[in-house]
């Protein structure tokens, strides 16, 4: 199934006693890189997430957060019971000492063991966050999916369109070839005047000259390629988007050969729309996984 290199995926769930949510998005680019962004305690796991993501993607610049939903959860957890203990213990020593000064947050926050200790994030959290990214990236592939489907759709399209332009060259080149062969034959009786010349030896001259402007087996080399286009945009791995590319390339260079080789308006003009399709479906092809 082709897949397009942009997307967009999100899951939410707990971890622990927290809310976190888990998104993922990617940019085109040529080869996999990813940016992994985890909240608070969860960095301890970014080489698990960033091993899960590499078996999910194969291209493009992803970026994958996990953050937590309520922004109080980010807080520095205080022990209330302690600051309720130590306000105590100050006040009494205020009374017992006649001590003067009001007993104020910023005196109790410099205090030992004020804030609570929060437990490391053990394996099941480790667990938890994995399944959640996990969710997200199927909900990331999938979107990939459905605008693949979209660009294999245009694409099969400008395929279409580009065979039949190819079509009415191929029809055309006979025509062409053996125009040429006669006009070259003209010329040179003309050239030659009264003078006799041996039959066989114009006849291969004149084959030789209008070898140069036949461009069958560029047509027919072009029609391959666009098999094996569609075979793959058909049946396709994972990461075919170079693969396309690579087959872009050889049309492009089977078109400007015949378009050179043709010397003839109707096959140069339909050598054009040839290329400003193949000029379409690069742009297309360079989204695509």
């Amino acid at each position: 199934m082709i897949r397009s290199m942009t997307g967009f995926g999100i899951a939410t769930g707990s971890i622990g006693a927290r809310r976190v949510s888990v998104d993922v998005r990617s940019v085109n680019h040529r080869f996999l890189t990813s940016t992994i962004r985890l909240a608070g305690e969860l960095a301890r796991f970014e080489f698990e997430v960033r091993e899960l993501l590499k078996k999910r993607v194969t291209r493009g610049h992803v970026t994958l957060a996990a953050r937590f939903e309520d922004a109080v959860a980010d807080r520095p957890a205080i022990d209330e019971r302690r600051v309720a203990a130590w306000v105590a213990v100050l006040r009494e020593l205020k009374g017992r000492h006649d001590l003067a000064g009001d007993v104020d947050v910023a005196t109790v926050l410099r205090l030992p063991d004020v804030f609570a200790r929060e437990e490391a994030p053990g394996e099941e959290d480790g667990a938890a966050l994995l399944l959640l990214c996990d969710q997200a990236l199927e909900a990331f592939t999938s979107s990939r999916a459905v605008e693949g489907a979209t660009l294999a759709a245009y694409l099969q399209d400008r395929l279409g369109r580009i065979e039949a332009a190819l079509g009415r060259v191929e029809a055309r080149a006979p025509e062409r070839v053996q125009a040429h062969r006669e006009k070259v034959r003209l010329a040179v009786e003309e050239l030659l005047g009264g003078s006799t010349m041996d039959p066989q030896r114009l006849a291969t001259e004149v084959a030789l000259l209008a070898e140069r402007i036949d461009v069958g087996e560029e047509v027919a080399r072009f029609t391959a390629h666009i098999a094996a286009f569609r075979q793959t945009l058909a049946g396709a791995p994972d990461g075919v988007g170079k693969r396309l590319g690579f087959l872009l390339q050889e049309m492009l260079r089977e078109a400007n050969t015949t378009g050179s080789k043709a010397n003839d308006v109707a096959i140069t003009n339909d050598v054009v729309l040839i290329k400003e399709e193949l000029e379409r479906m690069r742009e297309q092809v360079e989204n695509i996984e």
